[in-house]
């Protein structure tokens, strides 16, 4: 897909479709506004008619073939004051799903040209591209059938609204385009079957990203290596599997002797519970709870996309949760790499006894800030629903970065305390600490858990388990929080 940036009258730009903005009170965008002009007052008069309202993702395709422009695509922008990130990129999405559904090989958006909150050229090209690449984005699809076929549409502008804002535009639209390819890697990761993407279909996809792009390297820490290393809380949540486990390290280098970010992704590829099995409704969903994992590939890519001038290190423990006569049982005691016992209360808090070991892992890359990313609780779930991420961290100017960046992204998140009162809910009478202590807090308690093994590092924990995927008849992968990660990265140059 050709992203490029255009200035200009709308009614003068040859295309095959022109987009363009209706609001809810009848006014026509800048856009609109010129091509309605050179069409005679067509859509005025549409408006007036009741057939175009101005409701918020409402399409309408007009077939002109006026001068230079084949199509005109009106897209409804819903309230004027309201039009900002959300709905700029919402208005963008159900646009170019139109666009991609017509015979048009190239499309313009003039969205870009009308004032979208506290956005500036840049970032309206950065949300386009992004758009773009989620509204063309296809389920890999396991099925007998051919595929259908790739829609025609092959190249998409955004208008600016002066020539000199062209360049902030392009560079927008470039690392939206590395996000969109990272986001892309992330959904596809995520979407496989449990079956298909297990911990070594990880590693095989990390040595494939090592092959793409010579600025990564891959290592894979096998099982005896992990043993030698200690893991042994790691362990404990695979010795109920067959699939050997995997933990997988990629490394960006996008800058000289400089220390890394670090991001850490649970990569549990199916989580049955273990002993703690859980109900059987809604189980299938348990192959995204390593998205976390998948969101570090889908960063590693969009970095290595865009060129980013910072050193990455991805972290990414992978293994499956399963029962069996060899699995961890309720009570167990397991000892992790820093040498700190604990007693597993629960099987299904299992994401926390792998990512404890990868951030223990984590201090040998001297890292700068790290930052680890898991579907975590089902108390995220509750306390957040499926709208924000929670943020967690024992430095509030880090979580305050990353909150922001969510912000910028429209991939938003919330930062969540760690209170004192939080931590003495994880004491054990038999071991330094439990792994889980019970419904109340639960995702805040998580947190403390895992915060246990970061002394002495900038850390925050990202829990994605209510914005990760969708369920129902629209189930699969967001892609989220690869555009938060990547803003925060993009921000800290």
């Amino acid at each position: 897909m050709r992203l490029y940036s255009v200035s200009g009258s709308a009614a003068r730009q040859r295309t095959d479709c022109a987009i363009v903005g209706l609001y809810e009170s009848g006014s026509l965008s800048t856009a609109a506004a010129q091509v309605d002009a050179a069409l005679g007052g067509r859509l005025t008069r549409l408006v007036k008619r009741g057939d175009l309202r101005g409701k918020t993702g409402e399409t309408s395709m007009l077939d002109v073939e006026a001068g230079p422009v084949s199509r005109v695509l009106v897209v409804g922008l819903g309230k004027k004051d309201g039009f900002k990130r959300k709905q700029y990129k919402k208005a963008l999405q159900v646009a170019v799903a139109a666009v991609a559904k017509s015979g048009a090989r190239d499309a313009v958006s003039y969205l870009s040209q009308e004032p979208v909150g506290d956005t500036d050229a840049y970032y309206r090209g950065r949300l386009a591209a992004e758009a773009v690449g989620q509204a063309l984005y296809r389920v890999p699809a396991i099925r007998s059938s051919r595929k259908p076929p790739e829609p025609p549409l092959k190249s998409f502008a955004v208008a600016v609204a002066e020539r000199d804002q062209k360049k902030d535009a392009e560079r927008g639209l470039e690392h939206g385009r590395g996000i969109a390819a990272g986001a892309s890697l992330t959904r596809d990761l995520a979407n496989l079957p449990a079956n298909v993407c297990t911990p070594s279909h990880l590693a095989k996809t990390a040595r494939e990203l090592a092959r793409e792009y010579r600025s990564v390297r891959t290592q894979v820490v096998d099982e005896p290596e992990l043993r030698r290393l200690k893991m042994g809380s790691f362990l404990s949540v695979t010795a109920g599997t067959d699939e050997p486990a995997k933990l997988i390290v990629m490394r960006y280098q996008g800058a000289g002797k400089q220390a890394p970010v670090v991001l850490v992704g649970k990569g549990v590829t199916f989580d049955s519970g273990g002993i703690s099995l859980k109900q059987p409704v809604g189980m299938d969903e348990m192959k995204f709870d390593m998205t976390g994992a998948a969101s570090v590939f889908g960063c590693i890519k969009a970095a290595a996309e865009i060129g980013l001038p910072l050193n990455l290190v991805g972290l990414v423990p992978a293994c499956e949760n399963m029962p069996s006569g060899r699995a961890t049982k309720p009570g167990d005691i397991v000892r992790s790499m820093s040498g700190q016992t604990i007693e597993v209360i629960n099987t299904d808090a299992e994401g926390r006894l792998i990512l404890c070991d990868a951030l223990t892992y984590a201090r040998r890359f001297k890292p700068a800030v790290v930052v680890d990313i898991a579907t975590l609780t089902g108390a995220c779930v509750i306390a957040l629903g499926a709208h924000l991420s929670a943020v967690m961290s024992n430095d509030d100017e880090l979580a305050a970065e990353i909150e922001e960046a969510g912000r910028r992204a429209e991939d938003r998140a919330w930062h969540m305390p760690m209170a004192e009162e939080y931590h003495e809910q994880l004491k054990s009478n038999f071991a330094d600490f439990t792994n889980s202590c019970g419904r109340d807090g639960g995702a805040i308690t998580a947190a403390c858990f895992l915060a246990k093994f970061t002394d002495g590092m900038r850390w925050a924990h990202v829990d994605i388990a209510g914005t990760a995927y969708l369920t129902g008849t629209h189930k699969g992968s967001t892609g989220r929080p690869v555009p938060l990660l990547m803003d925060f990265l993009l921000n800290r140059r």
